[in-house]
């Protein structure tokens, strides 16, 4: 198994990211959101990308600024619009981005399904809605379920609070949202972090994603932003 890689610059965290990569991009609106990653992604250049995140961008930052930047061919999500999702709803209004709607719940299990190693499994939700649209549908105990199948990413941008040097992670609060799922389901995960620790510092019973599946941190100072609506 290979060693956690601790980076010094966010740059090199996401160097080698390929043109049409799907990308899990953590965050919960702007809670949890690997600004810094998503920056140092723009500089870097990759390209058509597939994008799988809880929303579809705030403002112009973050996502929304990949978006802006035109590298994104497809996002996959549960709230592509908002009052603040001007970006994603004008690109989408001109036909210059893919759309791929899934529910929440669905969302996450998805991707903790490819984290588990679940081929696929049945869910009751969207059960008589476009969503469900060409899935397979059974029935369990008199009620129809769908087929869902596992969300796997290329690559994962992940925020944490704290990482010890063996890429152990913990979170802060609602920032934890998809990042222990995202970085389980990712080929490569790549993690901004506030700090890192010595090892041993961190308390193992808070640790939530454990380093066997982190492969690049970096650590990158924290940023919040707030979004006043629409422009």
């Amino acid at each position: 198994m290979a060693r956690t890689a601790l980076l010094d610059t966010v740059d090199e965290a996401v160097a080698g990211i390929e043109d049409g990569s799907t990308v899990l991009v953590g965050g919960f609106g702007l809670a949890g959101m690997p600004f810094d990653l998503i920056d140092a992604l723009i500089r870097q250049g990759a390209k058509d990308l597939t994008i799988v995140s809880n929303n579809a961008g705030n403002g112009e930052v973050g996502l929304a600024a990949l978006l802006k930047a035109g590298r994104v061919r497809k996002v996959v999500c549960s709230f592509p619009r908002q009052a603040d999702s001007y970006v994603f709803d004008e690109l989408y209004l001109a036909g210059r981005i893919e759309l791929e709607v899934v529910p929440q719940g669905n969302l996450a299990e998805r991707m903790r399904a490819a984290g588990a190693g679940i081929g696929a499994f049945y869910s009751p939700t969207a059960v008589g809605t476009p969503l469900a649209e060409g899935k397979e549908v059974r029935d369990f105990d008199g009620r129809p379920y769908l087929l869902e199948l596992p969300i796997k990413g290329d690559y994962a941008l992940v925020s944490a609070d704290r990482a010890d040097r063996l890429g152990n992670l913990v979170y802060r609060k609602t920032a934890r949202n998809f990042g222990p799922v995202m970085a389980a389901a990712a080929t490569t995960t790549i993690v901004q972090v506030s700090e890192v620790v010595a090892t041993g510092e961190l308390d193992p019973e808070a640790v939530v994603t454990p380093s066997i599946y982190v492969d690049r941190v970096v650590a990158a100072e924290a940023r919040h932003y707030t979004v006043q609506g629409a422009r």
